[in-house]
């Protein structure tokens, strides 16, 4: 049985394991945490042919040093437009590619993006926590985050050439600053005043960002009603205001109750590419209804079954794709 050890010379901050998430239990006040840009992991893990749902290390723009120590396989990382160094050589930064003993690779934020995904062509050993490694970053929960000097054993390790080779990144994924939304459940307790401002004026993110939110810059958002209500279930994605007027849209490891009045939410595609933000990107909201709002969801989804269906597609062995190739255009008979 084939099997890697990797050591990891050096991780940032909020680098940790995270598979698609646990669901099915914030009714019991666990979040579901699994990664802040779920298309971009699900892609790393296709494109290598694991399954979309399959363990990756989620890395922050702290960025990631790892060393094999013994064995090879192929990896895959997409995500935000991060540096990627494998002993020596520049990579894109959406690729699959070898590993080998004895090289070094080196994951550093590039000129966007807050979130990179490492996926690993094997079983990569991880704690688990109601049966997932999704790590839930305050409590530590999960497969944890990583550290330098800790070792990872990788089992049933494969070298995957006919998938190596630069990732198809999504063309149908929506760029620029603007946000949609689905106002509610609690915009009935802002001001006008502050209703407006949401739509119209510019927010930014700042640096209060972390995997369970991200605070705002931006037009002070008043209340007319009462500022505490009954707690409630909250979903990822809510636009969350405090007394003190400020934004927060909650994230990946979002708390499950909570009793500040929620403005908006940021539809789950559009919270993908808001994940990817940095701090000082600006942002701007438009709300949609309800509807139209179901309407994307299941017109992204198809769209998205078919990105995945598509790079899942192994690209074939050099050999095979050097078949594919016209090598020698125009020649025809060699007595021509």
């Amino acid at each position: 049985m084939s099997q890697a050890t990797l050591r990891v010379s050096f991780a940032g901050p909020l680098v940790t394991f995270q598979d698609a998430g646990r669901v099915g239990h914030m009714r019991f006040g666990v979040a579901a945490s699994g990664p802040m840009d779920r298309l971009s992991h699900a892609a790393a893990n296709v494109a290598l042919g694991n399954p979309a749902q399959a363990t990756a290390v989620e890395i922050s723009m702290g960025g990631l040093i790892l060393e094999c120590l013994s064995g090879a396989l192929s990896l895959a990382v997409a995500g935000g437009d991060f540096s990627i160094d494998r002993a020596g050589d520049r990579l894109s930064s959406w690729t699959t590619f070898a590993l080998e003993q004895g090289e070094k690779l080196t994951i550093r934020p590039g000129k966007s993006g807050s979130w990179a995904y490492l996926a690993f062509a094997g079983n990569v050993q991880t704690p688990k926590w109601l049966g997932h490694s999704a790590t839930h970053s305050t409590s530590g929960f999960g497969g944890g985050q990583l550290h330098a000097g800790q070792l990872l054993q990788v089992s049933d390790t494969q070298l995957r050439e006919e998938r190596h080779g630069d990732i198809l990144r999504p063309d149908f994924v929506e760029a620029g600053s603007h946000c949609r939304v689905v106002l509610g459940p609690q915009d009935k307790y802002f001001s006008s005043a502050a209703l407006a401002a949401f739509h119209t004026q510019e927010f930014a993110l700042t640096d209060a960002y972390d995997r369970m939110g991200v605070r705002l810059s931006g037009p002070k958002l008043d209340l007319s009603g009462a500022l505490s209500i009954p707690s409630e279930p909250i979903v990822r994605g809510s636009v969350q205001v405090a007394g003190d007027g400020v934004a927060t849209v909650l994230l990946a490891d979002h708390q499950t109750t909570g009793g500040y009045p929620k403005i908006a939410t940021v539809l789950a595609d559009d919270l993908d590419r808001l994940c990817q933000m940095r701090a000082r990107d600006p942002l701007h909201f438009s709300a949609v209804s309800p509807a139209d709002a179901i309407k994307f969801a299941r017109d992204s989804a198809e769209k998205r079954d078919i990105y995945l269906a598509e790079i899942a597609f192994p690209k074939g062995t050099l050999e095979q794709r050097l078949m594919r190739e016209n090598l020698i255009s125009g020649v025809v008979a060699i007595d021509a």
